[in-house]
């Protein structure tokens, strides 16, 4: 496995996406005991667009975030490359 030395970007990316995720668990939860708050709701469906956007920016500078059709890939196959998302 050859080690690759990734930007500050990468990072940032990643952290911003993890908080974003951190930021949808919560909603989820929160929208299964409270289902009528429309305001959590548009907050849910704010932070899913965002999460969109960053997903597809990471990936498209740094490769795929999940496999099994979840992401695209470029050629060639981008999914054997390391270090993948949850060994940062």
């Amino acid at each position: 496995m050859k080690e690759n030395v990734l930007p500050d970007r990468y990072y940032t990316m990643l952290q911003e996406l993890q908080a974003v995720d951190f930021v949808l668990v919560e909603l989820t939860l929160y929208l299964d005991t409270h289902p009528l708050d429309g305001t959590a709701l548009q907050q849910y469906n704010q932070m899913a667009q965002k999460r969109m956007q960053l997903a597809q920016q990471f990936e498209m500078e740094f490769g795929p975030l999940m496999a099994y059709g979840h992401s695209f890939s470029r050629h060639p196959w981008q999914w054997i490359e390391t270090p993948w998302p949850w060994q940062v």
